[in-house]
């Protein structure tokens, strides 16, 4: 199992006993001397290749009520400073054994001044409309709805996003237990069923409400598990179940490790997110594109209030967010100094709180900064305001170095932001880059920067837009201002849509742009390649057949207008779609996963010859879609993996299948180190297979 005991920030000990010391400000070490790396990176920012666009729900927190600042007026400000838009209430597991009514949490503690009014008050101090947690574990559905009915009927307080609980798969279901749960059957089956339940009375109340599931990040324990009598793992449980009649669901993501394999394992984000909304689309019933994706805890292990965890939340929040997460929420304000470390020259607290609470360690030996001092992660969230702010639309970036990441966002006026970020603690790595779709304005661009160890964001007006060295461990966001102007372009077409989806083509349809100086003279289809974009084809209608595309393989595409003067569109929201695999074939592979533990499973994998001939002798191969997938070992066969490449080929004993149906079947020992992408192809002897369910 991936995680098996409870996180430290589930507890209120160490941030209620923080405020009872004398704290004191640590002096910081100044960061180590840098290299230069020789030659520019190569940054490619391409704003043909639109992603999804920013909601006013982007950037979120977590609100405890173990924290008697809650709704201090000090807090209140500095989260809004920061951009923040989204607040979630009443922290973590405590939402399951947190009653509203009596404000209390039995089992936990709770400060003074953190009721549900304080929490209110707070929101709208700092402009953030509020999440709140219905307690599934120790409550009930009626509960939930009479607080709905106090919030948006009694108060007028218009709370619109509810989920039913926290963690609760953390239940004890799956053999750890650290989520409150006081029904005897523990299963996803019943956490689903109550789902409904409580969906039904508080949108009886009000039904304009929108209520979430809980769900498990694909690649995180206990994803792909089966426990007990339930059908199948936890989301695929609890969406056959309660899909119908959910808004939402909630995951969360702590993606554990060093500094350094922390900010590695963004790359995951969009295998993760594809994978879960391929979970809600197939088991949630009709319509389940309405359901959207909520990102409610995320840290990390190492350099929680160094320079790490400002890297990994920009990055995080970035990736998260051009997948179209309607809401991305750091845990947490404030915490409690935890294990004290030193990270690239900074005194690193352990405290999952993005502001300090004061604190010092049980010896008294060592202290935080002044209570909400901001740590290295709330620079970095006021730097995603600076990046990505609601209305703008994220593009593609990318770079050719590892350890340099980018993201892009267009905004309405036409202008680009361009977010880079240097992972390496040690080496300063001078960016050259390259727009496309974008011809940035010959002036010095607005520069706002957040370097290790630093007190806050600098921004100045310098440089060029195409050169820069960015600093060891830092944040750099550039604003550029276009060189012409946008003034007459069309609209950019609606989100396409996929039909007749085969092994080799997809009919793409989308709705109308709208005119602007002059009439539109064709609508142009690319598909997102990396940061490039290839374009598939155009058409006058609103329209188009792709052809010649690769079986099992995972295509985003965009639409622009162009117009008969020329002039180009915005791109239109993207639509992601997976070709399947031949509808006849001279063979079959049906791929199915026996039993998974977290991060690895035992796999069948039934190969069959629907040809009209025998076949003396079989080759097997698939490529893995990810690099973190490999078998372990296998038998009824010959195993080898060369990179993601897998090649099976037979025994003595099941060399020959005969024609028109002839089968055998092997079975591997399968590890995955993040989210487990099945493969989309596979050949027999070189030949594509059909795939069966």
């Amino acid at each position: 199992m991936r995680r098996s005991l409870p996180r430290p920030h589930r507890r209120w000990t160490a941030y209620a006993a923080s405020l009872l010391l004398v704290t004191t400000a640590l002096a910081t070490v100044g960061p180590p001397a840098a290299g230069a790396a020789a030659d520019p990176v190569a940054v490619t920012v391409n704003a043909r290749a639109g992603l999804a666009t920013v909601p006013d729900t982007a950037l979120g927190v977590n609100h405890a009520i173990w924290d008697a600042k809650l709704g201090s007026t000090e807090t209140s400000d500095l989260l809004k400073a920061a951009g923040v838009r989204m607040l979630r209430y009443p922290g973590g597991s405590y939402a399951d054994i947190y009653h509203w009514k009596t404000h209390t949490a039995p089992g936990g503690y709770v400060a003074p001044d953190t009721d549900f009014d304080t929490f209110m008050a707070a929101a709208r101090r700092v402009g953030a409309q509020p999440m709140i947690i219905a307690n599934y574990g120790t409550g009930t559905p009626a509960e939930a709805a009479d607080w709905v009915r106090y919030a948006n009927v009694t108060k007028g307080y218009g709370a619109k996003w509810w989920t039913v609980g926290n963690e609760n798969y953390g239940n004890g279901l799956y053999g750890s237990a650290w989520e409150a749960d006081d029904h005897a059957d523990k299963s996803a089956t019943q956490y689903a069923k109550l789902v409904i339940e409580y969906a039904d009375a508080m949108k009886a109340v009000d039904p304009s409400v929108k209520v979430g599931a809980v769900l498990t990040m694909p690649g995180n324990w206990p994803d792909g598990i089966t426990a007990g009598s339930d059908p199948g793992p936890w989301n695929r449980t609890v969406l056959s179940l309660a899909g119908p009649k959910i808004d939402f669901v909630d995951a969360h993501w702590y993606p554990g490790g060093t500094a350094a394999e922390s900010l590695t394992r963004t790359n995951q984000i969009s295998d993760a997110t594809w994978l879960l909304r391929q979970q809600i689309d197939r088991y949630a019933g009709a319509n389940a594109d309405r359901i959207g994706i909520s990102l409610t805890e995320l840290n990390v292990d190492a350099g929680r209030t160094t320079q790490p965890g400002a890297l990994f939340l920009a990055d995080a929040y970035s990736g998260l967010l051009e997948q179209g997460v309607f809401t991305v929420q750091w845990w947490n304000v404030h915490n409690g100094i935890g294990t004290v470390s030193e990270v690239a020259g900074q005194t690193d607290y352990g405290d999952f709180g993005m502001l300090s609470s004061g604190g010092c360690t049980g010896d008294g030996e060592v202290c935080e900064p002044p209570f909400n001092t901001p740590f290295a992660p709330y620079h970095a969230l006021s730097m995603m305001n600076t990046f990505a702010r609601p209305g703008d639309q994220f593009v593609r970036a990318g770079t050719d170095q590892p350890l340099v990441s980018a993201h892009a966002t267009r905004r309405p006026d036409g202008s680009l932001a361009v977010l880079l970020l240097n992972k390496d603690p040690d080496t300063a790595y001078p960016v050259a880059v390259d727009y496309a779709g974008f011809t940035p304005a010959d002036e010095a661009p607005t520069v706002h920067t957040l370097t290790n160890g630093a007190s806050g964001v600098t921004t100045d007006r310098s440089g060029s837009a195409t050169t820069r060295t960015l600093p060891p461990y830092s944040l750099t966001t550039l604003v550029l201002r276009p060189a012409g102007s946008s003034a007459g372009r069309p609209g950019a077409p609606g989100r396409p849509t996929a039909g007749a989806v085969t092994d080799r083509a997809a009919t793409l349809s989308w709705p109308a742009a709208a005119v602007g100086a002059a009439p539109i003279a064709k609508y142009e289809v690319y598909r997102q390649y990396g940061a490039v974009s290839e374009q598939l084809g155009e058409t006058a209608g609103t329209s188009f057949t792709v052809r010649n595309l690769e079986p099992g393989t995972r295509y985003t595409v965009n639409v622009l207008a162009r117009d008969t003067a020329g002039r180009v569109s915005w791109s239109s929201p993207p639509l992601t779609f997976a070709t399947g695999s031949p509808a006849d074939s001279g063979c079959a592979v049906r791929f199915h996963n026996d039993t998974d533990w977290g991060n690895g499973y035992v796999a069948t994998v039934e190969v069959v010859n629907t040809g009209p001939d025998p076949v003396d002798g079989w080759t097997l191969t698939w490529t893995w879609p990810t690099g973190w997938q490999q078998v372990s070992s296998g038998w009824n066969a010959t195993w080898t993996q060369t990179g993601t490449e897998v090649k099976v080929t037979p025994t003595a004993d099941n060399r020959r299948l005969a024609a028109g149906g002839g089968s055998t079947s092997v079975g591997f020992v399968g590890a995955y180190s993040g989210p487990n992408v099945p493969p989309g192809v596979f050949r027999l002897n070189g030949t594509v297979c059909t795939v069966r369910p």
